[in-house]
């Protein structure tokens, strides 16, 4: 009786769960993504309760950074795993369409409630004749106005450029180097981004005419000098820009009693045209498994009614798709919403075709050039064409896979006879039979080193023959290979060719280890001195830049080389020198990116020094000071020599690291200036991230980058066990 009591009572406990209301059913469950943050996200937090209430299901939120929101999603929601239903910008569509991600609306966004859109917001989320999202958000850009330098809304750009400003202020700001800022002035000229049968738009004589107008811009010091998003709203918050270009997210950090108003962008006086921003409406989707429940249809449309949409632009401050919402007398108070929702009205949706993601990096190359001065607007676009279409050259046709399931197969063949005659052989049964206790040990280890390193390596290896997307790829065999090698047809040290970029990458690794040695050793042997007072303070100073994490390091050494207003030109200027545009010349561009990443390796070597230093022992160091030599001979003679050992390792060690350090060169430098110091791994990112994801062609980069990476290290071994 006593065994069976705790049984009794676990089977009392779970028969009255299962008798209380609620316990003996599970509500249905919606999985819902978003981007959201701040009150934006407690605007759907605040939604998403009230329909379980209403509804009685359980709606799941989960909150995915932008940055990697389409990812996620291509790797999930094929594999029908992922959301129900997910909020996402409709610019997306065509990359989600293609991959299979979304399925048709249908009742969660009928012909009944399309009236209560504007046109451009039912059409960015259509495709075809079906429509996919329901529209929640309408975004674009608009002129941010200073009261006390500007009065009332300009008439043209040029009468807003005519506003006097006090030295060291500007009578306009924004990203003049983004594509994205561009646009707008490039629609004045009556040009495109993304032309038809989805062709390289910024291209041609309107085109070249708006980059001709951005450059005298920057000549004539109307614009800051490599204006970012941060120095932007700087600018206009300290009062030294009369007006600035830029979307909502700027009223949110915009701090104190408002003093500037918003309102849409204006006519440009040259061409009679107003200046149309691109419009990016953020909708509901539905992915294909979601839109089988009706309660994620219904779901993904109550998120869209006039009562929703109030909730959404009282409590998140969003510029919400629905016309009839505006009636409501808060939502209509709000003068800085009122403003972007008549400013969405001039605005042009922004291309859903997944050709469009080709189109920022070689447009932004082309700006920074003619901004530069390297080349004529004319001509940096018609070089952005090309690299445009080079980027999205169709695959060549699928060769035969039987020379290479031939070649396998004779390898595997050779492989399985060497292992049968070890297998045979007296000596290694021995062996095996005293090791086997040892292999169970480290069996686990081995596991986890397959699980984790070898069988991403054989899928990243399998992909590399591929091209195409995740939903149609297309066998190619090496022919991904074939290109990175014949540097796609032209010249072997072109831009952008494999063996340019790999001897950037060479030049890159050499010099930023060759300095961390430097820097490294002689900070380890001053610190290792006995006499030093204060060395504990002076080593916790010296290793703080090697705790900082690496993109935090990275952006605030961006923010010191800025033209205009970095440290370190404010240095160069304050001794008597002309301030310097870092990113305008490779030699400069690579210094900035090497200075950013000594002042992140050198510790690692000082570290490594210190700890050699204390193995060396004093006896030794002893006898060279009775034989008489100096300290210099000591250092060379002795202390070097032992160092050896210990620093030859590390070397290997740094090397691997800095041969793949994506992040100083993508955040520094971002490949500037035209590509030029990008290394190998951030050109396969290019690849994979903004040349219409062509994740084939980045998996050979990985497996070339992975095979250089080997002989490199296995010839370091060498070195260091000839020099053990």
């Amino acid at each position: 009786m006593r065994r069976s009591a705790p049984w009794a009572l676990a089977v009392a406990i779970a028969l009255a769960l299962a008798l209380l209301p609620g316990c003996s059913e599970q509500r249905p469950t919606l999985l819902v993504w978003h981007s959201y943050r701040g009150d934006s996200e407690s605007a759907l937090i605040a939604l998403a309760r009230e329909y379980e209430a209403s509804r009685g299901v359980r709606v799941e939120l989960l909150g995915v950074p932008f940055e990697a929101f389409s990812a996620k999603l291509e790797a999930a929601v094929p594999r029908g795993h992922g959301p129900d239903v997910f909020i996402d910008a409709h610019e997306r569509l065509g990359s989600y369409l293609k991959n299979s991600i979304v399925a048709p609306s249908g009742d969660a966004f009928p012909d009944d409630d399309v009236s209560r859109f504007d046109a451009a917001t039912v059409a960015a989320v259509t495709a075809g004749s079906a429509r996919y999202a329901v529209p929640l958000e309408a975004k674009c850009l608009a002129l941010f106005v200073n009261d006390a330098l500007v009065a009332g809304a300009p008439e043209t750009l040029e009468a807003l450029l005519a506003t006097p400003v006090a030295a060291g202020s500007y009578p306009l700001a924004y990203e003049a180097q983004s594509a994205y800022f561009q646009a707008p002035f490039l629609s004045a000229f009556g040009g495109r981004m993304l032309g038809d049968g989805d062709a390289f738009g910024f291209v041609g004589d309107e085109a070249a005419r708006s980059l001709a107008f951005t450059v005298d811009l920057s000549k004539r010091h109307l614009i800051p000098d490599e204006p970012t998003d941060a120095l932007v709203s700087q600018l206009f918050s300290q009062g030294k820009a009369a007006a600035v270009i830029s979307g909502p997210w700027l009223a949110a950090e915009l701090k104190g009693p408002a003093r500037w108003h918003v309102v849409a962008l204006p006519k440009l006086g040259a061409t009679g045209l107003r200046m149309r921003p691109l419009l990016t409406v953020d909708g509901a989707f539905v992915t294909p498994e979601g839109v089988k429940k009706a309660d994620a249809r219904a779901f993904a449309r109550f998120l869209g009614t006039t009562e929703a949409s109030v909730v959404r632009a009282t409590v998140g401050h969003q510029i919400v798709a629905d016309r009839a919402a505006w009636l409501n007398p808060e939502v209509a108070r709000n003068a800085t919403l009122s403003a972007f929702h008549e400013a969405a009205a001039f605005a042009v949706p922004m291309p859903a075709s997944p050709r469009m993601r080709a189109v920022w990096v070689p447009a932004e190359q082309a700006i920074r050039k003619a901004m530069r001065g390297d080349a004529t607007a004319d001509e940096a676009l018609r070089e952005a064409r090309a690299r445009f279409d080079d980027a999205l050259t169709p695959p060549p046709p699928p060769p035969s896979p039987a020379p290479l399931v031939l070649a396998a197969g004779v390898l595997l063949m050779l492989g399985a006879t060497l292992l049968v005659r070890r297998a045979r052989s007296p000596e290694f049964q021995r062996d095996l039979r005293a090791s086997w206790p040892a292999y169970k040990y480290v069996a686990h280890a081995a596991l986890t080193v397959v699980v984790l390193v070898v069988l991403p390596l054989l899928a990243g290896a399998v992909t590399s023959l591929f091209a195409g997307t995740q939903g149609d790829p297309r066998y190619v065999g090496l022919a991904n290979y074939t290109q990175i090698l014949t540097a796609r047809g032209g010249p072997l040290l072109g831009h952008g060719s494999f063996y340019l970029t790999l001897l950037v990458t060479v030049l890159w690794t050499a010099a930023n280890v060759t300095l961390h040695l430097a820097f490294g050793m002689v900070l380890g042997v001053v610190l290792s001195r006995p006499l030093l007072k204060l060395k504990a303070l002076y080593r916790v100073v010296l290793i703080l830049p090697w705790a900082v994490p690496s993109y935090v390091t990275a952006l605030a050494w961006k923010g010191m080389f800025h033209r205009q207003f970095g440290a370190i030109n404010a240095i160069l200027v304050a001794l008597g020198c002309e301030p310097v545009s870092w990113f305008s010349k490779f030699s400069t561009a690579l210094a900035a990116n090497v200075t950013t990443n000594v002042w992140l390796g050198f510790p690692f070597m000082m570290v490594v020094v210190m700890g050699a230093l204390t193995g060396i022992s004093k006896d030794v160091l002893e006898a060279a000071d009775v034989d008489g030599a100096s300290r210099w001979q000591r250092f060379r003679l002795v202390t070097l020599p032992l160092l050896k050992p210990a620093l030859l390792p590390s070397v290997v060690l740094g090397s691997v690291w800095t041969f793949n350090m994506f992040n100083v060169v993508f955040l520094v430098s971002g490949g500037e200036p035209d590509g030029g110091t990008d290394i190998l791994v951030s050109e396969a990112y290019r690849w994979a991230f903004t040349r219409d994801a062509q994740y084939g062609y980045a998996a050979a980069y990985a497996v070339l980058i992975f095979l250089l990476l080997a002989g490199g290290t296995r010839a370091l071994s060498r070195l260091t066990e000839a020099e053990a």
